[in-house]
């Protein structure tokens, strides 16, 4: 079997002529204008550091393909039989021949936007288990480098690595880490993907993809994917500082108090490559939301099995908004299929179903099935205080409440359907 890591995954792109290789940069500021004014994979030079800098790796059905190795019309079902099938991951004693030790002032981390508290590691994966080991746990965090061999981690309350720090602290102990940086995107994908507490996501990845190796770290002994760094520390009980950052609907969260991680090792390999994903970017959205994206087209197709495609939209940060394509056969199909989305992702605030005619992707197309085909009086549904989204700033912040709008554009079975359909010239769908 082939060795699938960051770097053969970076043949891939280049193999396809989609990796941009931009030239040296400035990681304050410069490396992040890059990154969002970049529609495609790029490489930059970090100005003062080893190595490179890669992003915008995950922004499109294409880039997913190939990280599955599969096609983009099945990207949806590879992820969710891959997280529904966890192929258990066989572990190799760490081999530190390839890497160097250094300190955190290599880190070729990012300053992304002015109002930034510092230079973030914005891709970094982190690896705990809990004290009596039966609980693994790998997940994407922001974490802040504060120097000194010292970072501030954002971890959100309820989610598991936090469940893990709070075993250990109640334990009277800090929590034993292991950290990884510059992983290939099925491991970066199964890591930000929610699953369930007690389902090691690094058992999604080694079925998401194959050829991935993993090792035991060389400090804690946790298992970790191969990656171009490799960070061993501990989170403290008790030590905290501020952090803020711009999140995924790219505006700025709250200023936090957050616990501080101690770096006690860092390797990384000669040259390393460093993934940074700028925050409220493409990237970022399609790494938290595809997921939750392939989740919805699974439990609402399941409960409507008239809808053909669940879309995640971009001005919705592939988060809040999502775009529903149906084959109507029956008038309450809609609605039912909005309910469904709602239950699936409680954070979605706006569902729009649409008929089979409708690209979910085009947001022409959708307004304009809204505007000749919606009628408010019979097509609006309003849920008012539901559950939502943290990431809202519209939303009721302290009790996490906001109002849900279902949006049905399809046209009435009633109706002569060819009254409705865009008028098409002969051979235009050929260009």
């Amino acid at each position: 079997m082939v060795r699938n890591n960051l770097r053969s995954y970076l043949g891939s792109l280049q193999d396809k002529k989609l990796l941009k290789d931009l030239g040296e940069a400035e990681t304050k500021f410069e490396v992040a204008l890059f990154e969002k004014n970049t529609n495609s994979p790029i490489r930059v030079r970090p100005k003062g550091k080893n190595g490179y800098i890669v992003s915008n790796l995950i922004i499109s059905e294409e880039t997913m393909a190939i990280a599955f190795g599969t096609d983009p019309q099945n990207i949806h079902d590879k992820f969710m039989s891959s997280s529904g099938s966890p192929k258990k991951i066989s572990l190799k004693d760490a081999d530190l021949k390839e890497y160097v030790k250094i300190s955190d002032v290599n880190i070729p981390a990012v300053w992304h936007f002015e109002n930034d508290l510092g230079y973030y590691m914005t891709s970094s994966i982190v690896i705990a288990q809990s004290p009596d080991k039966k609980i693994l746990n790998a997940s994407v965090h922001r974490i802040r480098l504060l120097g000194n061999g010292k970072g501030v981690i954002r971890m959100v309350e309820g989610r598991h690595l936090h469940a893990i720090w709070n075993m250990w602290k109640n334990a009277g102990r800090d929590t034993p880490v292991a950290i990884v940086i510059g992983v290939h995107p099925a491991v970066e994908l199964a890591a930000a993907y929610q699953a369930p507490l007690g389902t090691f996501e690094m058992d999604i990845a080694n079925s998401l993809a194959d050829g991935l190796e993993f090792y035991k770290s060389p400090e804690h002994g946790l298992p970790i994917p191969e990656a171009e760094f490799i960070i061993e520390g501990y989170i403290s009980k008790d030590e905290k500082d501020s952090d803020s950052m711009v999140e995924m609907l790219g505006n700025y969260d709250h200023t936090r108090q957050q616990p501080v991680i101690r770096f006690e090792k860092i390797y990384s390999r000669n040259e390393p490559i460093y993934w940074d994903v700028l925050p409220g970017g493409t990237e970022h959205r399609w790494l938290m939301g595809f997921p939750v994206e392939a989740k919805l087209n699974k439990e609402v197709k399941s409960s409507v099995p008239s809808v053909k495609k669940v879309y995640l939209t971009e001005g919705g940060s592939k988060w809040l908004h999502a775009v529903i394509q149906i084959d109507k056969k029956l008038e309450g199909e809609p609605v039912n299929a909005m309910i469904a989305a709602f239950a699936a992702h409680p954070s979605l605030k706006l569902a729009i179903v649409v008929d089979d005619d409708i690209d979910p992707k085009n947001p022409v197309d959708v307004e304009r099935a809204i505007a000749t085909r919606f009628q408010a009086s019979r097509g609006l549904l309003v849920i008012k205080n539901a559950k939502g989204s943290s990431l809202d700033p519209s939303s009721d912040q302290e009790m996490l409440l906001t109002d849900k709008l279902g949006i049905d554009a399809t046209i009435t079975l009633r109706a002569n359907k060819e009254r409705f359909r865009e008028a098409k010239i002969p051979g235009e769908s050929e260009k």
